[in-house]
This record gives structure tokens, sequence and C-alpha cells, in this order.
């Protein structure tokens, strides 16, 4: 069974820094994109950023310039790095990999969120 654990969220004020982690963990062959993603209240969830297993990185136009994400492929961990936070970034965040079994087959699982908070 496959798992996704997200870490890293809390209580921050307006302009400061908190950075994401996301484990995965179980019988895993490879992991294709892994990604960041977020659920204000009363919205839908929203991509954030996401990034390759060679690297390539996509961001939503909110974050650019405050965010950036990272992976470990031999940890099978993405992170998420966010500055000069926003209390419009408040929000739950949910990671997102597609991880190939043995078989090779991909699915896409998510972790169950962390909640960032930003005070004004």
């Amino acid at each position: 069974q496959v798992q996704l654990l997200e870490s890293g969220g809390g209580l921050v004020q307006a302009g400061g820094s908190l950075r994401l982690s996301c484990a995965a963990s179980g019988i895993i062959f490879s992991i294709d994109d892994m990604g960041w993603y977020r659920q204000a209240p009363g919205k839908q969830r929203e991509l954030v950023a996401n990034i390759s297993r060679g690297g390539s990185t996509n961001y939503a136009d909110s974050v650019k310039e405050r965010v950036t994400i990272s992976r470990d492929n031999a940890k099978n961990t993405v992170y998420l790095q966010m500055n000069s936070l926003k209390p419009e970034d408040t929000a739950v965040y949910y990671c997102n990999a597609r991880i190939v079994s043995v078989r090779l087959v991909g699915v896409d699982y998510w972790g169950k969120g962390t909640l960032v908070t930003v005070s004004s």
C-alpha cells in the first residue's frame, strides 16, 4: 500500500516562510510527476506547483517568485519552499504523486493534507 505523508504545515505571519515535505512509502517502482495542490475554504482545489522526475517544474501564477518545488528521488520525497507568505495562501496543502508499481502501472496518490495558516 502506497502512502504519501505530508509535514511542515502550521501557523505563520504574513511575510514568513514554511517548508512542506511529502514522503512516499510502500512498494514503489518509480515516481513520475509529484506536486502540491491547495484548497482554501469554499474554493476548489488548485495546483500550486509540480515537478517531473527529471526536475522540470511548473508553478501557478499566484505563487511564482515566492515558491520553489524540489524533490529527492532517492528519498521519494517532494518539498515545497514557500516564502513571502500572504494571508491568501491559507489553505490545506495536498501532496500528489503518480506512483509506478512493479507492474509498471501508474496511479495517482494523494496525501491527507497539511494546513497552512498565514496571519495578517
